[in-house]
């Protein structure tokens, strides 16, 4: 087991300003942080909270548990799952939610954990190691068109096809992939041409850790528990690093910030708006070049209204199963 690496927090201070920003001096009530990571979030929210204030924290990586399991605050409690379940809260219970997404720098840089292209490791990729199948077991089984599906729909890969028919190839020729050694190698030997300075492997491997894992269809769930969790006022601040989580967050944020009416019943009232957007934040120059991995990092502020109502149907709708998901097989039990 290689020792723990560094992790730097992205838009440390912002996100917690924004969590906390309505709350006066010394804040009370329950607030969430939804992914803890490493807790460099939790942790600045703990020295901002007053004696009142509660802090939950949500995370599916034993390694993460570990870590907060070090925080003895009474005020703070962690919960070993994943932040698709914040709708186990009681209804309007909370006074703000942050939401850190993806993977963090010791996952990433972790070998044994198999994220990364850059260092040979298991072909893993499980945020949750106690449960579900890791990249390797699903490649093993997977079709060439379940595979290519994956990697056009999560990593965008234009090259979907060929990476998909040269896995089953190898699979057929040599027995399943294993390292992610492996998979790096023959996703460079598939892939022709790529962008300068991009690994050929890198959309592959994002694609395959976010299928992996159900990170959208869980951030989908999570988007939409915040409605029915938040209080009139309670803040959300979601922090996104790739465009398939921002357009969903972003688009999330739009749908409830506007007052639709229904065109059937052309002179009823427009129902009321759930949430007011608030802020998008980019890290700025200093944090890019102290921390290179923030450049992608898109902060989206919002705050729940005084409306309730619709956010049930949401959530319905969030929990139904993905078809596409289903086509390629259940990873992680429900």
């Amino acid at each position: 087991m290689s020792s723990a690496p560094c992790h730097t927090t992205v838009l440390r201070e912002p996100a917690v300003d924004a969590l906390l920003a309505r709350a006066g001096p010394a804040p009370a009530g329950t607030w969430v942080d939804a992914t803890f990571g490493r807790g460099g979030h939790t942790r600045l929210i703990l020295c901002r909270l007053g004696p009142q204030g509660r802090l939950v924290a949500f995370d599916k990586d034993p390694e993460a548990i570990a870590e907060a399991m070090r925080i003895t605050d009474a005020r703070f409690s962690i919960r070993h799952q994943g932040f698709g379940q914040l709708g186990q809260l009681p209804a309007g219970s909370l006074a703000g939610v942050l939401m850190d997404l993806g993977v963090s720098s010791p996952q990433i840089d972790s070998p044994e954990r198999g994220f990364s292209f850059r260092f040979d490791g298991p072909l893993d990729m499980r945020m949750d190691t106690t449960r579900g199948l890791s990249a390797a077991d699903w490649l093993a089984t997977a079709d060439a068109g379940q595979i290519a599906q994956v990697l056009r729909d999560y990593g965008e890969e234009r090259f979907a096809g060929l990476i998909a028919k040269a896995i089953v190839v190898r699979r057929q020729a040599r027995g399943p992939l294993a390292r992610t050694a492996e998979l790096a190698d023959l996703v460079a030997g598939a892939v022709k041409t790529r962008e300068p300075g991009q690994n050929p492997a890198t959309r592959t491997f994002q694609a395959l850790r976010i299928f992996i894992n159900a990170e959208l269809e869980e951030l989908q769930q999570a988007l939409a528990a915040s409605l029915l969790v938040l209080q009139p006022g309670g803040r959300l601040v979601v922090l996104s690093f790739h465009s398939l989580e921002d357009r969903i967050v972003k688009q999330f944020i739009a749908r409830h910030s506007r007052q639709p009416f229904d065109r059937r019943v052309p002179f009823a009232a427009p129902q009321a708006m759930q949430l007011l957007a608030l802020a998008r934040v980019r890290p700025d120059a200093a944090e890019v070049a102290a921390n290179p991995r923030a450049r992608s990092a898109i902060m989206r502020v919002a705050e729940r209204t005084q409306a309730h109502g619709a956010e049930r149907s949401d959530m319905r709708r969030a929990e139904r199963p993905d078809a596409r998901r289903a086509e390629h097989g259940e990873v992680l039990p429900p």
